[in-house]
């Protein structure tokens, strides 16, 4: 192994082959948005649908209103009377729960649809999708050894 600044650590196999490289998290930072262009663009597995929570939820709906089975993304418009019986679909279930919240993937822009079912009312609220992680919101920890 050879190392350069402390940033970038080139990795050889046993006959000297140049194999990969490791870079520090500063590093990588600076130099991802001139390389992910040359990366492959694996498609994230989907999780399966939560079929058995929403079945749940309606198995003990409590609410004064009937089960609404209509969603709509009000960023591409992308609309549906019923997501359950939609051929091909045009929202995924992503989550569902017992306390009312259900929340949608658009199969168009990608967009998170959220319906919060309260006792009176339903809110809903759709969320852009968002490619990139917002480094703000990534947790940070730091690791003592106090024993």
């Amino acid at each position: 192994m050879s190392n350069h600044d402390n940033d970038l650590t080139e990795l050889f196999d046993k006959k000297g082959n140049l194999i990969g490289a490791l870079i520090t998290a500063e590093l990588w930072t600076k130099v991802k948005p001139h390389v992910t262009q040359f990366l492959p663009k694996a498609e994230p597995d989907e999780r399966p649908e939560p079929i058995s929570a929403w079945r749940q939820l309606k198995e003990y709906w409590d609410f004064p209103y009937p089960i609404d089975r209509d969603v709509t993304c009000d960023l591409c418009e992308n609309t549906t009377e019923n997501w359950e019986t939609d051929e091909p679909r045009k929202f995924r279930l992503v989550s569902a729960n017992l306390g009312g919240l259900v929340s949608f993937k658009c199969s168009k822009c990608q967009a998170r649809i959220t319906k919060r079912h309260f006792k009176d009312e339903i809110t809903t609220q759709c969320t852009a999708f968002v490619d990139e992680k917002d480094n703000n919101y990534e947790a940070k920890y730091k690791f003592t050894n106090k024993l």
